[in-house]
């Protein structure tokens, strides 16, 4: 029998309707004009079926893994130029002047608003529409049938018009399919914009299973539908709700926070935390119970890592080790079991220093098994240098981009047993209930209740053993960085902190590189909307964001 991670990735996604011209990248006048039929199939002759459906429901889940795998930019950019890590090595531009580098045709801007409504909402909505048709009714066994299909469809939705919100602020809203071009978007507010994502995650919500069998593991469930309805909630400013949702997952009993060592490793050197990101320990099957939402790769398999081929986390966020040599000038590290780090992301002293300060010992966070402070000689040609400690290095492109300290929950194994692309074949996680904590604390904190805001952050730092926050300091900022010590590398940090209205503010006061803290300015709290998108709506004005 097939797991849904080996369906996910051996199942290829074949053409859908006629999209919506306007939003997507220059490519889409071209295939206008392409007389070859795109596939042999069609939404009608496919969604006739459940096995119809469930493969529409793969192509959700591949298009979902594609945020990271499309492109390298579309993932790093959730990170470069934020509070938590700059742009490493002369080579990289990204963020370190914001005036120059962020502009309507920046590359992330649009890929990842072409990926947004070409792929994810395309998809979600050719599910919703034709699993609505009176003409399918014949399919589904019970109204509860059809409707889990339809959930897990607007779940995806909501997740992308949440991203497109935290990102560029107020976008089109549309929740139809569309067999002609249409140029006449407008832009709908960005509340309005939330509001339909709470719509789809209230209903997803009451209509997505609490578990899936192992054999679906990585298939979206209610907790996962309560977990993001609960950031959105804060962002309608609903706290009550918003504590609601949190609280659903946390009190479900199918969830904790996991404090005892499990998994693949558990016998070995390590923490509980550790276990958390082992290759092999991101699923339920494993024991962890942690885990809400994990995107799935698959080694030696067909399309098993996306686009790219692979969990980019190792080549993003390590350093480039292959560049250093020992002081004789001689043989090179050898990165065969350290990954093989490319050294785009670098993190900033806020990160790497300055928020451990107050727990450095204590918290397990920090410990050797989970940051990666310091190297060794390890190649055999080096000769007196073998086995020794790499020393402190001066030279600025060794210090940022070749050799510094890195979390280790972006390691794992090589893709396909092969160290050239510097990607792994790990499982991702997405959603985990530590963040749901973090979420709730937000929301009570901004309730006016800072004691319990305080009691849920320390459920994490009693895990971390490490000190527990008096209520009198809890602030937004304390929970920004209580995110960054828990979720570094997870969580979307540059939506995050658009989310919380943050961003210009914490770069200023945070980002490594004095060119990023001078050049942000306000305008910068929002992505521009891609230049592209805008000329090609010709039949209606869609708005700049302000000062683009």
């Amino acid at each position: 029998m097939y797991s849904f991670k080996q369906t996910i990735n051996n199942k290829s996604f074949w053409a859908l309707p006629l999209a919506l011209c306007l939003l997507t990248f220059n490519s889409c006048k071209q295939d206008l004009l392409d007389e070859a039929p795109l596939s042999s199939l069609s939404s009608d002759a496919v969604l006739t079926s459940k096995a119809g459906f469930e493969t529409y429901l793969v192509g959700l889940h591949q298009a979902a893994r594609e945020e990271m795998t499309m492109d390298d930019q579309t993932y790093i950019m959730n990170f470069i130029g934020t509070d938590v890590a700059s742009a490493a090595g002369v080579e990289f531009v990204f963020y370190k002047d914001y005036n120059s580098y962020l502009n309507p045709a920046t590359r992330e801007v649009v890929n990842i608003w072409n990926w947004a409504y070409t792929q994810m909402i395309l998809r979600a909505n050719t599910v919703i529409t034709y699993a609505e048709k009176p003409e399918s009714a014949s399919i589904w066994a019970t109204e509860a049938e059809k409707n889990a299909v339809i959930a897990e469809a607007k779940f995806f939705r909501a997740y992308t018009y949440n991203l497109l919100a935290n990102l560029y602020g107020g976008v089109p809203i549309v929740k139809e399919i569309y067999s002609a071009p249409k140029t006449d978007f407008v832009r709908a507010a960005r509340k309005d914009v939330y509001e339909l994502a709470k719509s789809d995650l209230e209903f997803a919500s009451k209509w997505l299973p609490a578990t899936v069998v192992k054999t679906k593991e990585g298939r979206i469930v209610k907790a996962a539908a309560d977990h993001l309805l609960s950031e959105v909630y804060i962002s309608l400013g609903d706290y009550d709700k918003s504590i609601a949702s949190a609280s659903a997952v946390i009190n479900s009993g199918l969830y904790q926070i996991m404090t005892n060592r499990f998994g693949v490793q558990k016998d070995q050197p390590g923490d509980v935390y550790s276990d958390l990101f082992v290759e092999g320990n991101q699923n339920r099957s494993t024991g962890n119970l942690e885990t809400i939402y994990a995107w799935q790769f698959e080694n030696f398999t067909a399309g098993g890592g996306g686009s790219q081929g692979g969990n980019s986390m190792i080549r993003q966020w390590a350093p480039f080790l292959s560049k250093i040599k020992d002081p004789s000038g001689g043989a090179m590290l050898v990165v065969d079991s350290l990954g093989r780090g490319t050294g785009p992301i670098r993190g900033t002293n806020y990160y790497l220093y300055d928020i451990w300060s107050s727990d450095w010992s204590n918290d397990i966070r920090n410990s050797v098994y989970n940051m990666r402070r310091s190297f060794l000689y390890n190649n055999p040609a080096s000769a007196a240098y073998f086995g020794k400690p790499v020393e402190q290095k001066t030279n600025q492109e060794d210090t940022m981009r070749n050799i510094y300290a890195y979390p280790r929950k972006v390691e794992g194994k090589p893709w396909n047993n092969t160290n050239t692309s510097g990607r792994t074949g790990k499982d991702a996680i997405i959603y985990r209930l530590a963040e749901t904590y973090l979420l709730r604390a937000e929301a009570y904190l901004r309730k006016g209740d800072p004691a319990k805001a305080a009691d849920d952050i320390n459920v994490i730092r009693a895990r971390a053993k490490a000190k527990p926050v008096a209520p009198g300091s809890v602030t937004l900022d304390y929970i920004l960085d209580e995110r960054a010590r828990e979720l570094i590398s997870e969580e979307p940090r540059r939506r995050t902190l658009t989310r919380m209205g943050k961003l210009v503010e914490r770069v200023r006061k945070y980002s490594l590189l004095q060119s990023t803290r001078t050049t942000i300015q306000d305008k910068h709290e929002f992505f521009p909307i891609p230049q592209t998108a805008i000329d090609a709506n010709f039949s209606a004005k869609l708005e700049q964001n302000t000062g683009y």
